[in-house]
């Protein structure tokens, strides 16, 4: 996982359910995400790539269990379903399709939580390059601090590296312009989004075959950038 804030969606059609978990969330340490239905909450995966999602069997527009499905078809992070569905048959049934855990409603937010750190314990070898990583034909080597592009060396200045360090430790997720800053430049920067636009900038001419048509560093409009793979 990267060091920026872990992303939780919570797919789920009851206001009360978002009031209650999104401040929980946030003081664990978690960056809340919201969907109040699936297909809304298939989209914010996709859009997102979240760390884990939290996800309701009784939604509103489609079955829990058919966006489970479909979410398991592109995603890979831990799906923990909350459902008032006590049935064995439907735990089972959630399991079967992907579900890493299954808590019934109503909860305790601790166990959720709980829960939660289980789910992403499970990939968090996963989601930490363990060597050089390759996007295109440039190389990435986080731990030895080089880069390289069709095999030669590309020089970039410290903070370059460390806006590409933070993208490649989360490369094919959206990171959010907020969480690029502070990561990168601290919480007081947060909002000099002119910071990250420069460094972009800078990125891609030394990255990009054409800076102008970027195809390594793609942007999301309004929410930031995400490191193609």
């Amino acid at each position: 996982m990267s060091a920026l804030r872990p992303q939780v969606l919570v797919i789920d059609d009851e206001p009360q359910i978002h009031r209650f978990l999104s401040p929980a969330l946030d003081a664990a340490g978690y960056e809340p995400k919201r969907a109040d239905g699936g297909q809304e909450g298939l989209r914010g995966i996709a859009l997102w790539n979240p760390d884990a999602v939290v996800l309701d069997l009784g939604l509103p527009d489609m079955d829990g269990k058919d966006v489970l499905a479909r979410a398991r078809e592109f995603y890979k992070g831990p799906i923990i379903v909350l459902s008032a569905r006590d049935r064995e048959a439907e735990k089972i049934a959630a399991l079967d399709l992907g579900a890493n855990d299954y808590v019934e409603k109503p909860f305790g937010v601790g166990e959720l939580l709980a829960r939660i750190r289980a789910g992403l314990r499970q990939i968090s070898a996963q989601d930490t390059p363990s060597g050089p990583v390759q996007a295109g034909d440039v190389v990435v080597d986080l731990e030895r601090r080089l880069v390289s592009r069709g095999g030669g060396a590309v020089r970039l200045t410290p903070k370059e590296f460390e806006v590409l360090a933070v993208l490649v430790r989360s490369a094919g997720k959206v990171i959010g312009h907020r969480d690029l800053l502070t990561s990168v430049w601290g919480a007081a920067h947060a909002t000099d989004s002119q910071y990250l636009r420069v460094v972009i900038g800078q990125l891609r001419q030394k990255l990009e075959t054409d800076p102008a048509r970027p195809a390594l560093i793609e942007t999301e409009p309004g929410v930031g950038y995400r490191l193609k793979v």
